[in-house]
């Protein structure tokens, strides 16, 4: 049977916004993240990471410092016994910088190549599946792809909230305070949703 996944953003969601993470000190897990990660692991829902890397393609650090950033991820998250089941990147940006990373691509969100990648290498349920972000961006991402979207209020949210929304195409399923909050919200839905389609 297919797997339900939460697809997760990275800079702002998971850890601090500091704009491009081009040094691993740069790098730091928001409060609770690793907590929000463990319910999500403990529930046996897949938990996934998917973050556009345009740093890459504009220059500003090599590919390589992306692993570097991920192994800290997973090391951290490992040390308060959470694990993710795995991470998607795109270091491509469509105007920026040289060939190959300057590309137009189907990785980069709000297009749906990682969430893709993912459907067919971890054999997810999009229909079942959600996606949780600080952007807009990554709302309009989940929602194209039949995810039930959330938008959390770290990293660019509270500002996206405030001074944008008036602008937005598209709704959030759920706005959260944070990982932790959009994490329990999906875990009701997901009991939910099961305990209707038993009636």
């Amino acid at each position: 049977m297919s797997k339900i996944a939460v697809f997760i953003d990275r800079d702002g969601t998971m850890s601090e916004e500091v704009g491009y993470v081009n040094h691993l000190s740069r790098f730091k897990l928001l409060t609770n993240t690793a907590a929000a990660v463990k319910l999500l692991n403990d529930a046996g829902v897949l938990a996934i990471v998917a973050t556009n890397q345009a740093g890459v393609a504009r220059g500003y650090f090599e590919e390589s410092m992306i692993a570097h950033v991920h192994e800290k991820l997973r090391a951290e998250l490992a040390h308060n016994n959470a694990k993710l089941d795995a991470i998607y990147y795109c270091p491509h940006h469509p105007s920026a910088g040289k060939p190959p990373y300057r590309a137009e691509c189907n990785c980069r969100k709000p297009k749906p190549g990682m969430i893709l990648k993912a459907k067919d290498e971890l054999d997810v349920d999009l229909n079942r599946s959600y996606m949780i972000g600080d952007k807009i961006s990554d709302v309009e991402f989940g929602q194209k792809l039949g995810l039930k979207s959330i938008m959390v209020m770290t990293g660019y949210g509270i500002g996206e909230y405030e001074h944008q929304r008036q602008d937005w195409k598209v709704t959030p399923d759920f706005m959260a305070a944070d990982l932790l909050e959009a994490v329990k919200w999906i875990l009701d839905d997901i009991k939910t949703n099961v305990g209707n389609s038993k009636k």
